[in-house]
Formats: C-alpha cells, sequence, structure tokens
C-alpha cells in the first residue's frame, strides 16, 4: 500500500499519464499516417481528451505536488477519461449501427479553439465516421479507446482516494 501511495504522489506517475497519452498519439498518428486511416470528427473529439492528458501530466511535473494540486489534476484527468469513454461509446455505437447519432466533415469548435487550423496534421477532420480499424486481439480502435479510458478512470479514482499520508502504526505523539 505505501509502494502504490508513493507511485499515486510522484512525478513518475503524472510523467507515467503524459507518457501513456503520447503513445495513444502515437499509434492514432501510425493508423492515419502509415495505414491510411483518416479521422473523423468524433476520432478527433477522442484525440483532445488525450492532449488533455498529456498536457496535465506534463503540468503537473512542474508544479509542486500537494493535496490541491493533484486532487484538481487527477479530476482533470478523469474528467478526461470520462469524455474520451463517451467519445469512445459514441463511435463504437455508430460503427455497429446502434446508435441515433452521426458526424460532421467540420470538428464543431468555436473559432477561439481553433486546433484544426493550428495542428491540422493532428486534429483536422478528413473522413466521416464509419468503422474504425482493427487493432491487438481483433478489438476495433472503438473498443481499444473505451477500454483505454476505463483503465485511465479506474486508476485515477484509485489515486483520488488513496490515502495521502501513512497511517501511524503506534499511539499518537503526545
Amino acid at each position: 500500500m505505501n509502494k502504490l501511495r508513493s507511485v499515486f504522489n510522484s512525478r513518475g506517475y503524472w510523467a507515467g499519464l503524459a507518457l501513456i497519452g503520447v503513445a495513444a498519439l502515437a499509434v492514432a498518428l501510425y493508423y492515419q499516417y502509415g495505414v491510411g486511416d483518416e479521422p473523423c470528427q468524433v476520432c478527433i473529439h477522442a484525440r483532445l481528451w488525450v492532449v488533455a492528458v498529456v498536457l496535465t501530466g506534463a503540468v503537473m511535473c512542474l508544479l509542486p505536488l500537494n493535496r490541491g494540486t493533484q486532487l484538481i489534476a487527477n479530476l482533470v484527468v478523469l474528467t478526461s477519461g470520462a469524455g474520451l469513454g463517451e467519445r469512445a461509446w459514441y463511435l463504437y455505437q455508430l460503427e455497429n449501427g446502434i446508435g441515433n447519432g452521426s458526424c460532421q466533415f467540420q470538428l464543431g469548435m468555436p473559432d477561439w479553439f481553433a486546433v484544426d487550423q493550428w495542428f491540422p496534421w493532428l486534429f483536422e477532420v478528413r473522413n466521416l465516421c464509419s468503422f474504425t480499424p482493427e487493432m491487438l486481439l481483433g478489438l476495433s480502435m472503438a473498443e481499444s479507446l473505451m477500454l483505454f479510458a476505463i483503465g485511465l478512470c479506474l486508476t485515477v479514482t484509485t489515486a483520488l482516494f488513496m490515502p495521502q499520508q501513512p497511517h501511524q502504526s503506534g499511539p499518537p505523539a503526545s
């Protein structure tokens, strides 16, 4: 328990979250540029949630690690994981014909947040939503993203409920 607590209260935890997010983005870019599967609007929304995890992890590597900063950052990552899970579930429903939605050929962000124009190589919508490519173990990308989001949320929830200070085993000091 002490080892786990020390991991969640370290810069290594935050660096790990950032690196896992970078790896997820690298996989997305491999499928886009290496395999040729262009991203849809919902896929770009998922990328934005992953970028939020990366940025939060990177910022936490620089900020003082105290209860307040860690609480806020863990809540941001938990929200990002939930948002990623929602987008993955929506995409899964679309590709399996069980949802009642669609997607557009534009990202749909306001002008002041035009990430698709600032970083088109990462955030430009280039396809309509349809089937996602098959990944490891025969899972679709939407299914893989759902598992990734669940794992992220479980990890962060564990970090949120991990006690900050070890409990003293002896009588209180006088």
